[in-house]
């Protein structure tokens, strides 16, 4: 768990680019490998997951470095974040998170919240806060309250919950990658150069099959 807070450090080496690949890395150290693998959205593709928890500061100054770096993914690798309910108050926030997929409002709205929470200390888990934070983004409130409790919103937090507790992270942020590599919370170079390398290992591996 201490690894989370070194995870501060991470803007001051936002610079070190090419020179974080050329590190070694070791299983057990710098990534895990799951026993068994969890099945990804589409095989086609080198899945790589981004599992974070709204309230996490850590979270939060990861947020423009891995938006940057998703960028410039190659075309075979397929990025999506998981909100890890990991306690009572993280699923209130994963909650939050899926109810804004399913109405559309996630691109527009995900940055934004984060903002809120972090600069204006937004808390999530107010929900009577939070309705008037989105209702003064121009969300239809009662929609919003009422697709929360959706079935599609139920399945994606029942997945969530699955997918975090078969990648046994502790904390966030963490990548997940192809369903089988996992990198915990370190440096934000670190754990960006540790998923190129993985995603390289895997695309050697699924050339394999």
């Amino acid at each position: 768990m201490m690894k989370r807070f070194l995870f501060v450090i991470a803007l001051a080496f936002a610079a070190a680019g090419p020179a974080a690949h050329a590190q070694t890395f070791t299983e057990g150290v710098d990534y895990t490998v799951l026993s068994t693998p969890i099945g990804t959205d589409n095989t086609a593709q080198i899945e790589v997951v981004e599992m974070f928890w709204y309230g996490c500061p850590h979270c939060y100054e990861f947020e423009p470095l891995v938006e940057r770096w998703v960028k410039a993914l190659p075309k075979d690798v397929a990025f999506k974040r998981i909100p890890a309910p990991l306690n009572r108050n993280w699923e209130t926030a994963a909650r939050v998170y899926y109810t804004l997929e399913s109405m559309g409002l996630l691109e527009k709205l995900h940055g934004p919240l984060f903002d809120a929470i972090h600069k204006d200390r937004l808390r999530i888990t107010n929900e009577r806060a939070l309705l008037e934070w989105l209702g003064g983004k121009g969300v239809d409130t009662k929609k919003f309250s009422a697709t929360s409790r959706s079935f599609a919103v139920e399945s994606k937090l029942k997945r969530a919950h699955q997918v975090t507790q078969a990648s046994g992270i502790e904390g966030v942020p963490a990548l997940m990658v192809n369903g089988k590599y996992v990198v915990p919370g370190m440096t934000a170079t670190r754990m960006l150069a540790i998923a190129d390398m993985l995603i390289a290992r895997s695309r050697e591996e699924m050339a394999k099959k």
